[in-house]
């Protein structure tokens, strides 16, 4: 399917030079001489790099046919993380290099956003917020009560986070993966 230049907006998946790419920003261009023409900055899905390009106005682009697909993660073999589709119950696994970052926030059950092309999974995205258990960090120490003040502790999947004094070995916290900040006790 193609689409006008008109009809950019972020977000949206184009095919550019062979791979599925999101565009990150658009912007309408008008010189005063000359064609109008759309400016788009976009990010190619199978690289992870960011790029420019200069559409002319009205000019028509192919859309990427990916599909985004809830899966719940399983477990993690050593080689491949295992998702089962949340719908058909389909299983695939995903190798390491392009669950990437999302890998600090499964422990298992949870339900990730995958984004397929070609039925292959390119991109894995964990939920907003996640549960995860303490297992390590300094005792507070009393009379520290600096607003704001924090400390480290390190979660049941490996990642450290920084977390107000008052929270302890052995609680669940509340993560928002977006930004890796604590949120709340759970």
């Amino acid at each position: 399917m193609k689409i006008s230049t008109n009809q950019f907006k972020n977000g949206i998946k184009l095919l550019l030079d062979n791979a599925p790419c999101m565009i990150i920003e658009h912007e309408f261009h008008k010189p005063g001489k000359g064609q109008a023409v759309m400016r788009v900055k976009y990010k190619n899905l199978l690289t992870g790099n960011t790029n420019d390009k200069t559409f002319k106005s009205g000019e028509n682009v192919e859309t990427a046919d990916v599909n985004n697909v809830e899966m719940e993660y399983l477990y993690s073999d050593g080689e491949l993380w295992h998702f089962m589709n949340t719908v058909t119950f389909d299983q695939i696994g995903i190798g390491e290099k392009i669950i990437g970052e999302a890998s600090k926030w499964l422990i298992g059950q949870e339900v990730c956003e995958v984004v397929l092309w070609n039925n292959e999974p390119i991109i894995v995205t964990p939920p907003v917020f996640v549960e995860l258990k303490i297992l390590s960090s300094e005792p507070g120490v009393k009379g520290d009560t600096v607003s704001g003040a924090t400390k480290t502790a390190t979660l049941e999947t490996g990642f450290d986070v920084q977390v107000p004094l008052f929270v302890e070995e052995g609680e669940i916290i509340k993560i928002d993966t977006r930004k890796e900040a604590y949120v709340s006790r759970a």
